[in-house]
């Protein structure tokens, strides 16, 4: 059995009005027209719809059964318009991220607050995780994208690869901040807070001290920056970390110096490639890399 929804349309419109007249002037249509699609939707259905009482056409018990079914799916297809509307225009959507914890509480809200202000029915899961989970769920197409560092390649993904500059923060008022530029050799006496020794950041900031014939003093070993970030903002210790994450602590008594040799972070915006992205997802990938512009190295 084809129905039509305009057959729908007017059998609800008369369930709702008790008069052709009326679901006539609702669906802006002519009555002979609803009369019309009245007859041709009670054949197809093989029972009468209404019965006339005092008037009004009321529903009969068959059609009142129906007509709950019929309002269902009418709604359905207004919903389904209504996300067809925002999709288009880009205000709906549900976008699925995956970063590192840091960035989950320093660079990324405030790119996320921005983003969902002209996106008022877009929703947001963000999962913060370690390197290796986040790529394993974007291998696995759980997530739309991922915020991640020390990214190679796979070939399961795209990405998007930057160098961000980095810095050695310390407390406001620290001898340090005499001077113009930090080297390695600056900081052998210092209360020096680092990333973990398996980072690969790490390495090359170890490597930089090789260089420089001194070696790099160790403190508190932390898994993210921030974490480096907040000890430093509590008065105590110096570090190396990037200039995105230092610049959330700059209203926190942090002063920061440009490092040399500079050892950039590597960061990588990552997303699978065997499911085609959602206009939503492309949206916040391009905002959240042109965020990161300022922090990239020359």
């Amino acid at each position: 059995m084809a129905l039509r929804l305009r057959q729908l349309q007017a059998f609800e419109a008369v369930a709702q009005t008790g008069s052709v007249t009326r679901a006539a002037a609702s669906l802006g249509i002519s009555q002979p027209a609803v009369s019309r699609l009245l007859s041709s939707f009670s054949d197809k259905i093989a029972f009468e719809l209404f019965i006339r009482k005092k008037g009004q056409l009321l529903p009969t018990p068959e059609a009142r059964l129906l007509l709950g079914e019929v309002s269902r799916v009418l709604e359905g297809l207004k919903n389904i318009e209504e996300l067809h509307h925002n999709l288009t225009e880009r205000t709906a959507g549900h976008l699925r991220i995956a970063c590192l914890p840091g960035f989950a509480t320093s660079h990324l809200p405030n790119v996320m607050v921005d983003f969902l202000k002209t996106r008022p029915n877009v929703t947001v899961t963000i999962e913060p995780d370690r390197p290796e989970r986040i790529l394993d769920w974007i291998i696995g197409q759980q997530y739309d994208c991922g915020l991640t560092n020390g990214f190679a390649s796979h070939p399961a993904i795209e990405s998007r690869n930057f160098q961000i500059r980095t810095v050695c923060i310390f407390p406001k008022g620290h001898w340090l901040s005499e001077k113009s530029e930090i080297w390695p050799e600056d900081l052998v006496h210092e209360k020096f807070i680092h990333t973990r020794r398996d980072d690969a950041f790490f390495n090359s900031l170890n490597q930089a001290f090789i260089e420089r014939g001194v070696k790099l003093p160790s403190w508190i070993e932390t898994r993210q920056f921030t974490g480096a970030c907040a000890f430093v903002a509590k008065g105590d210790g110096v570090s190396v970390v990037s200039e995105l994450d230092a610049r959330q602590f700059s209203d926190q008594a942090v002063e920061m110096r440009p490092f040399l040799p500079q050892v950039p972070q590597q960061l990588s915006v990552l997303r699978p490639i065997a499911t085609p992205p959602s206009v939503v997802t492309l949206e916040f990938i391009e905002l959240f890399t042109d965020s990161l512009k300022p922090f990239v190295t020359p």
